[in-house]
């Protein structure tokens, strides 16, 4: 945004489907990828005398995301029915929650390992339990512009936690969004797939111009079901320019007559939002309580217990590793991000190899290569922590230089083999100490001119001594290599 005199002020809504076997207020399964409308019930289609009554496990993880966002929990709370008419609402109402939500002011903390901005707190307004939609289905591209409705969505649990509008970068919005993600993945609250529907975003977006004589704030957008981190950060860059040059055609700022929240949506075909209606207000659903479904009471004690059995969350993970390994937070980010076992994996190389840093670097280059290239998680990796661990710690005890270790690593993932085994089987063995310095000193004997250049000041010329050893005994160690030969010509007269 360095390129427009404005600040981007971005809030987001994001709604979080609840890992649970069934829906909210019905026994009818979440199970992705059934055949449309085979998982619907009188209840969840709304028909007429069908009562709801609601799933227990939904509030539950609903409640541990509220506490884990360090929001307030108050004690009673209850459902509301947000009434709007879409053709894939079949109730023509939403069960959601209104003017006393199941938790308010919270807070999530951000970093970029990059640097790009300072760590900050993101403010929670709040975090509420609602009933999914339906699923309209648009066939545009066969030419018949026909629509049809599948069901199996509606009444599936929800948590829409909705952000203060603290966010001013698209880099910002990421960190957000993947911390947010990664934090209800380690919970097990959702599991966050994004192409299965059980992650969506609405962007709410401004900009404040810094004009002569003040700032003004353009109206404020919202950009509707954005699916993927791509599409969400492309969204808000393009409407960001959108507003600045309506702006500077129109002149008008935010609160003029004639200007109006608008809501739009992302072709990223095209690159561009567009226009779909203007914004609603909270008058315009006709908000009131539900008279079929009871408030819910939670008990202080039930919010303690919440916090008292959480588990240890990615941003504490991320500072322990930092603090007890010593490795950097770019390394630390990206431990965590693949997730709790692979947090537990790199631990135990750590231990064994007796260097935080360069098992850091082993876990986060070689092993995250090798399940990149077959597809594997974690589970299906060969070798166990023990075994890398133990490959490590002879690279730290200079026992086994980088090139050769690597071929080690990857004869033992290709044989499932450890450290030793595969060292014989390559022919690899560590060289005695006083057969490598005979071998420097013949080297260094027989190479008059490249010990003159290195006493000439070029150091670099001993690469070719190091070179020479390797074709004689490829077990020698280059770097060791390296040290005696710059020690004996330093001895030479």
């Amino acid at each position: 945004m360095a390129d427009y005199p404005y600040d981007l002020i971005v809030g987001l809504e994001t709604h979080v489907q609840l890992k649970t076997r069934t829906k909210l207020f019905c026994g009818c399964s979440t199970q992705f990828g059934a055949p449309p409308n085979t998982q619907t019930c009188p209840v969840c289609i709304g028909m007429p005398g069908s009562l709801p009554v609601m799933n227990r496990r939904a509030f539950e993880l609903a409640l541990t995301a509220a506490v884990a966002l360090n929001c307030e929990i108050p004690e009673f709370t209850k459902w509301d029915r947000k009434q709007y008419y879409y053709p894939d609402l079949p109730k023509g109402y939403q069960i959601s929650q209104y003017d006393l939500p199941m938790s308010r002011n919270g807070w999530l903390e951000i970093h970029d390992p990059k640097g790009r901005f300072a760590p900050k707190r993101v403010g929670i307004i709040r975090a509420h339990l609602e009933e999914d939609a339906g699923k309209s289905l648009h066939d545009e591209v066969a030419g018949r512009a026909d629509s049809r409705i599948d069901l199996n969505r509606t009444g599936t649990p929800l948590i829409e936690i909705v952000s203060a509008p603290d966010l001013r970068s698209t880099e910002e919005v990421r960190a957000y969004l993947t911390e947010l993600k990664l934090l209800l993945t380690y919970l097990g609250v959702s599991d966050c797939n994004m192409q299965e529907g059980s992650l969506r975003v609405d962007a709410n977006v401004n900009i404040h111009i810094h004009a002569p004589g003040g700032t003004v704030a353009t109206p404020i957008v919202e950009i509707k079901n954005l699916n993927s981190f791509r599409f969400i950060e492309r969204a808000l860059a393009y409407e960001a320019r959108r507003q600045y040059e309506v702006w500077q055609q129109t002149g008008k700022k935010f609160g003029d007559e004639g200007t109006f929240k608008q809501t739009r949506g992302w072709d990223d075909a095209r690159g561009v939002t567009f226009a779909q209606r203007e914004k609603e207000e909270s008058s315009d659903y006709r908000y009131f309580p539900d008279p079929d479904l009871c408030p819910v009471i939670t008990p202080a004690a039930e919010v303690e217990r919440v916090r008292r059995e959480m588990i240890e969350l990615p941003a504490a993970i991320r500072r322990r590793l930092e603090a007890t390994y010593g490795i950097p937070a770019y390394d630390s980010d990206v431990i965590v991000a693949q997730g709790r076992a692979f947090v537990d994996y790199y631990e135990a190389v750590a231990q064994v190899a007796g260097d935080g840093k360069k098992a850091a670097n082993w876990v986060t280059q070689e092993v995250l290569r090798v399940l990149n290239e077959h597809g594997w998680e974690l589970a299906r990796f060969p070798l166990p922590a023990a075994w890398l661990g133990e490959l490590v710690r002879r690279v730290v005890a200079g026992e086994l230089e980088i090139t050769r270790a690597k071929e080690v690593f990857n004869d033992m993932v290709a044989h499932r083999r450890t450290a030793a085994e595969s060292m014989q089987a390559l022919g690899i063995a560590q060289v005695d100490a006083a057969e490598l310095e005979a071998l420097c000193r013949e080297l260094v004997a027989a190479n008059p001119k490249i010990v003159a250049d290195v006493k000439g000041g070029k150091q670099q010329a001993v690469g070719a001594l190091v070179g020479q050893a390797k074709k004689k005994n490829p077990n020698a160690n280059p770097n060791e290599v390296r040290r005696i030969c710059l020690e004996l010509i330093a001895q030479s007269g």
